[in-house]
C-alpha cells in the first residue's frame, strides 16, 4: 500500500512539473498539499489554466467536481476561489486556487464546465465573489431580499434581518433581528482548552464528583 501511495505522489509531482512548464506565466506555483497536487494560478488566467488541465493529454481533468470560496478577512485579497477537478482517465485529482478581493472580479468558467454555473452563483451568494461574464449571476441559496453574504467571517451569526409570515398582511415580512437576551460570557475554559493548560488539570465540575466520593 505504501509503494502505491508513493507512486501516486511521484506521478502527481511529474504532472505538476509538466503544468509549470506549459504555463509559466499563468501559474504562480505548483505544490503538494496533504499529498494532493495544488496549483496557485493568476486570477486573469484561470480560464486558460483550466482549459489546459481539461484538454492536455497528460491531464484530462474533464470534471469540475466543486468550486467554492474561502474567506481570509485579514488579507488584502481576502478570498480564495478553489476549483477541484477530477480526471477519471488518469485517476487523479487536482486543486486550483486564485485569490480575489471584494472589488476584483474572477473570470467565469461556465463556458468550460457547465457545473460552474451554480457553483459560481453559490460563491457569489455566500461570499460576494463576483464572476465576470457569468450568464446569470444571482443568489441561489438565500432569498432575493437577503442582505450581505452569510459565509463571510465578519457576518454575524444571527444575521441582520429575520422573516416571518404576517397573518394580518397575509404575506412574508422582514424585520430586524431582536435578541431575547444578551450573549452570555462563560468564565471557564472549554474542556479541550483546560487540558492544554499546565495549571488546569481539573475540569470545571470535577470537584462535585470528589465531594460525593
Amino acid at each position: 500500500m505504501t509503494s502505491e501511495i508513493e507512486e501516486r505522489i511521484e506521478s502527481l509531482k511529474e504532472l505538476g512539473a509538466r503544468i509549470e512548464a506549459a504555463l509559466p506565466t499563468e501559474v504562480i506555483r505548483v505544490e503538494m498539499a496533504l499529498d494532493e497536487l495544488q496549483v496557485i494560478a493568476q486570477r486573469p488566467s484561470i480560464a486558460k489554466v483550466l482549459t489546459f488541465l481539461r484538454d492536455d493529454s497528460a491531464c484530462q481533468f474533464k470534471q469540475l467536481v466543486d468550486l467554492c470560496g474561502v474567506d481570509y478577512p485579514e488579507r488584502e485579497e481576502r478570498f480564495d476561489v478553489v476549483y477541484n477537478l477530477l480526471s477519471i482517465y488518469q485517476n487523479h485529482r487536482i486543486r486550483v486556487k486564485v485569490s480575489a478581493s471584494e472589488d476584483t472580479p474572477v473570470p467565469s468558467v461556465t463556458g468550460l464546465f457547465n457545473t460552474a454555473n451554480w457553483f459560481e452563483r453559490e460563491a457569489w451568494d455566500m461570499y460576494g465573489i463576483f464572476f465576470s461574464d457569468h450568464p446569470d449571476l444571482r443568489r441561489i441559496l438565500s432569498d432575493y431580499g437577503f442582505e450581505g453574504h452569510a459565509q463571510r467571517k465578519d457576518f454575524p451569526l444571527t444575521g441582520y434581518k429575520e422573516l416571518r409570515y404576517d397573518e394580518e398582511l397575509k404575506r412574508v415580512v422582514y424585520e430586524p433581528v431582536k435578541l431575547s437576551q444578551e450573549f452570555r460570557s462563560f468564565d471557564f475554559p472549554s474542556p479541550w482548552e483546560a487540558m492544554d493548560q499546565q495549571i488546569a488539570r481539573v475540569l470545571p465540575g470535577d470537584e462535585k464528583a470528589e465531594g460525593n466520593a
